[in-house]
């Protein structure tokens, strides 16, 4: 009698182990544990690395089942949301095709290329057969074969983006997903079947369509709908300029790269950034009524960078820009608001004094001379800093913080005297047309680097305190962002392929043993995709060396 080989798994939702035959499905092993997940599973992490519910395991392993409150579960359900939006254009409008194009609204605005203009009756066809597809609880099979082969069929397919992409990632074997007659090809873990897609939307948005996917907070409804017109056009903007260079994913990128056409990107995405920077300070120069430059955005966003860049093209057209740091109107310690868990919230407006600073502002405003506060830190008191400061007719505040474009910060000082801007860095290249880069993930990569140099924090402790970041950004930062004069966007073309080298160094220090591992493990994978460029090639100004170093400015 032939024995079944069994293994052992460790399931962290129940703490318990169990033994399953070699070769079971991370479906398999979740029906055998008896789990209850109203939101899930979606994935899972297997030895802190996630994987889709395809997953067959063949040693001993640990096992944490994700639901939609995961940021990975989120990614796995949208990136097969995606496939179905594909397959569903594919289905109804044969010889089309789908760009899943600007994370927007709560949702992903979708380039819908049909040969004619989208119309509401095109969404409503297009949203009545995903759900076709979602009811018949279609299979999302999964194969991997060699790159080479996947390139071909790619090819064969009319997907020249894709095949680009994959023949430039150096990789031998390449996965690609299978649903019904549909093929595709995704970054990341994927759902196992259509009938796991309980909500979705769809609906005109521009022109094209507007994909929404359940709340993080609340999957059992709709992201909240959000107007973002003017980031949209930011997006739609940084495109044009793509189209102008001939680089819209990353696979031509790298192509651009192998036939050495970097120093070139390099230099021409510098100088639209700056061309942009400057458009900006000669349109403050021109608002004579303008008396303070307000500067928001969220974390390692190159806010500091912008704002000494734009104090440069501010004297080059006339103006003389004064530089205050918000961090020195702290409150005293004691007086500082707490969070729901009874932590000082530095984070919180309300641990600014507000009205020292509406005080001050308009009294400079006025022509009279004010004494600014020094917050210290290590005592935790505002004191008093001895700098005096008076402004003259052709002087204006530069103010940068987190909190710039919140109406409370200002509240007493008339709107004509102010002039907003929102800086981000929004990653417009994708990776393919239907893989776009979370702009999250770039500017998460940016401070990982920033904070291993400069702040002694290893990449384990910056991705631990990540969640905490964006929980004070959408709460404090993200909800103001569409009130900007101006949104201006920090994220270069290149930048990923200059970030590569520092931050995979980093992040190969993020022991397996960890939470953050498979973060880490996600950024690295992710990375590959991108041929590495050289961080000397930089000019010394460039927003960049914030983060990687060797600037001209000083911080």
């Amino acid at each position: 009698m032939i024995m079944k080989q069994v293994l052992q798994i460790r399931c962290k939702n129940n703490k318990k182990s169990l033994k399953v035959p070699i070769g079971s499905t991370l479906s398999d092993i979740y029906r055998e544990n008896n789990l209850q997940m109203t939101f899930g599973p979606v994935s899972a992490k297997v030895n802190n690395k996630v994987e889709g519910l395809h997953y067959r395991v063949y040693h001993n392993k640990d096992v944490e089942y994700l639901d939609l409150h995961a940021p990975s579960g989120i990614r796995t359900y949208t990136r097969s949301l995606f496939l179905v939006l594909c397959k569903a254009v594919h289905d109804l409008y044969p010889g089309s095709s789908v760009v899943i194009d600007i994370p927007v609204s709560n949702g992903y605005y979708c380039n819908l290329k049909l040969g004619h203009a989208v119309t509401p009756d095109d969404v409503r066809r297009i949203r009545t057969r995903m759900q076709e597809i979602i009811d018949a609880r279609l299979p999302i099979q999964r194969f991997e074969t060699t790159t080479e082969e996947a390139v071909e069929m790619f090819n064969r397919l009319g997907d020249g983006q894709k095949a680009k992409l994959l023949r430039s990632s150096g990789t031998l074997y390449s996965v690609y997903y299978v649903l019904d007659d549909y093929k595709d090809y995704y970054y990341g873990s994927m759902l196992t079947d259509t009938g796991q897609i309980h909500l979705f939307g769809l609906e005109p948005y521009f022109d094209g369509v507007l994909l929404r996917i359940p709340s993080a907070q609340d999957p059992s409804r709709l992201g909240e709908l959000i107007r973002q017109d003017k980031m949209f056009e930011v997006f739609k903007e940084h495109h044009r300029w793509q189209g102008i260079l001939g680089i819209k994913t990353v696979g031509d990128f790298n192509e651009a790269v192998k036939k050495g056409f970097s120093t070139d990107l390099i230099n021409v995405s510098e100088a639209l950034q700056e061309k942009k920077i400057s458009q900006i300070a000669d349109t403050i120069a021109s608002r004579k009524e303008i008396r303070v430059v307000l500067i928001a955005g969220p974390s390692s966003s190159g806010k500091t960078t912008f704002c000494k860049r734009l104090s440069v093209q501010l004297l080059a057209s006339g103006v003389k820009p004064v530089q205050i740091s918000l961090d020195d109107y702290f409150v005293h310690r004691e007086d500082t608001p707490k969070d729901e868990n009874g932590e000082l919230d530095y984070e919180s407006i309300h641990a600014l004094n507000i009205p020292l600073i509406n005080e001050q502002f308009n009294a400079l405003f006025r022509g009279e001379e004010v004494e600014l506060p020094k917050y210290n830190f290590q005592t935790g008191m505002s004191e008093k800093s001895g700098k005096k400061l008076h402004l003259d007719e052709n002087n204006v505040l530069v103010v940068e913080g987190i909190h710039g474009l919140n109406p409370l910060l200002t509240a007493q000082i008339p709107d004509e005297k102010k002039f907003k801007i929102y800086a981000s860095a929004l990653t417009t290249i994708l990776l393919d047309d239907h893989n776009y880069i979370p702009t999250t993930d770039n500017r998460l990569l940016r401070r990982i680097v920033r904070d291993y140099k400069y702040r002694g924090c290893s990449a384990q402790e910056t991705i631990h305190r990540w969640p905490s970041v964006r929980a004070g950004e959408n709460k404090w930062i993200f909800p103001y962002q569409e009130q900007a004069d101006v949104m201006f966007n920090t994220a270069m073309l290149f930048e990923l392929a200059v970030i590569k080298p520092q931050a995979e160094e980093v992040l190969e220090q993020v022991p397996e043993n960890c939470e953050e591992y498979a973060e880490a493990y996600r950024l690295r994978k992710f990375l590959r995709y991108f041929s590495p460029l050289p961080f000397r090639a930089l000019p010394p100004t460039s927003l960049l060396r914030e983060f990687l170093g060797g600037s001209s400015f000083k911080y």
